[in-house]
């Protein structure tokens, strides 16, 4: 299986980038599909997701150098230390901690698990051309609607990189998150595909 060049910094090329099944559509183009060993994104995961744990294929993460050991001070045995923890996450077994911690990724990451409407699952979009004697076109609408989720998922992250960014000011993070937010009401004509409203795009509200 070859890689693509145009996946640096994708999943298609990352080592985490796993158990991958190749699909061949009726215009031949080659979509993959597997599963990410950290499990950042939900199966199937596809070649061009990326996330913040992206490491290259042959590569291994460098370690960060030794910090060199300060001496910690031991607190006496009559000055104990107290550490409350809440009471939901006492209860929890392994599994749920874990279902819990993967939800928290997904939401920094501004990413989450998105359904296609019923309806629309195995169609395609077809796009004719205006112009005679020119042959049209047709796209899986599972393919389109994975782009638009990353469409989407790509603004969120740029939101909270504006929300959180220290170089802008209020006025500045403000005039851009309206473009942002333009942005999303100029997609909300997608929102149809999508099987739960709540996944879809929300522009300007009254």
């Amino acid at each position: 299986m070859t890689e693509r060049s145009d996946l640096e910094g994708r999943c298609g090329t990352c080592a985490r980038f796993v158990r991958v099944v190749e699909r061949i559509d009726e215009n031949g183009e080659v979509t993959r599909a597997g599963e990410c060993l950290l499990g950042v994104w939900p199966a199937p995961l596809y070649e061009t997701n990326t996330c913040v744990e992206y490491t290259k294929r042959g590569t291994l993460a460098l370690r960060p150098p030794d910090r060199p050991k300060q001496p910690r001070a031991h607190p006496s045995i009559s000055e104990p230390i107290e550490i409350t923890l809440p009471g939901d996450l006492l209860d929890m077994d392994a599994d749920e901690f874990k279902r819990v911690l993967r939800t928290v990724i997904r939401q920094e990451l501004a990413t989450s698990p998105v359904e296609l409407g019923g309806r629309w699952r195995g169609g395609e979009i077809v796009l004719k051309p205006g112009k005679e004697g020119t042959q049209e076109k047709s796209v899986p609408i599972d393919t389109f609607f994975h782009k638009i989720v990353m469409l989407r998922d790509k603004l969120r992250v740029l939101e909270q990189k504006i929300n959180s960014s220290p170089k802008l000011d209020d006025e500045e993070k403000v005039q851009m998150q309206q473009y942002v937010t333009q942005c999303y009401g100029s997609l909300t004509t997608f929102n149809v595909l999508f099987a739960d409203k709540d996944d879809g795009f929300v522009g300007q509200k009254e």
